[in-house]
């Protein structure tokens, strides 16, 4: 499995932006993709998740902010970032699992900025 990501960059505070990734290869495999994110000095954390069925997670810091949505005809998995704070500054990354979590395979991350 390949997952492609696009859409980091820099926005200001209050501000949105949307990632994408585009998963490719043995996709018949994947059961769930999601988004990590590593910001300097702190650990990965699971941003947003969701399931083949649609069933969705988010953590708490993203809930109510955040949307994660798919397109199955182009195997791709969207991030919807809203009302971003310069805490959401990481750099995120597309994954996808063949079972509950969604850590088998991991893309390149994208880096998103949010300053003013």
């Amino acid at each position: 499995v390949q997952l492609q990501a696009s859409g980091g960059g820099l926005v200001q505070p209050g501000g949105s932006l949307r990632l994408s990734c585009a998963a490719s290869g043995s996709i018949f495999s994947i059961n769930i993709m999601g988004w990590y994110r590593q910001a300097p000095g702190k650990q990965r954390e699971l941003v947003a998740s969701i399931t083949n069925i649609g069933t969705t997670d988010y953590a708490d810091s993203a809930k109510g902010r955040f949307t994660i949505s798919k397109d199955n005809a182009r195997n791709t998995v969207y991030l919807q970032m809203n009302s971003l704070k310069s805490e959401d500054t990481a750099v995120y990354y597309c994954t996808a699992g063949r079972y509950r979590d969604a850590n088998d395979f991991w893309g390149q991350g994208t880096q998103v900025t949010v300053s003013s």
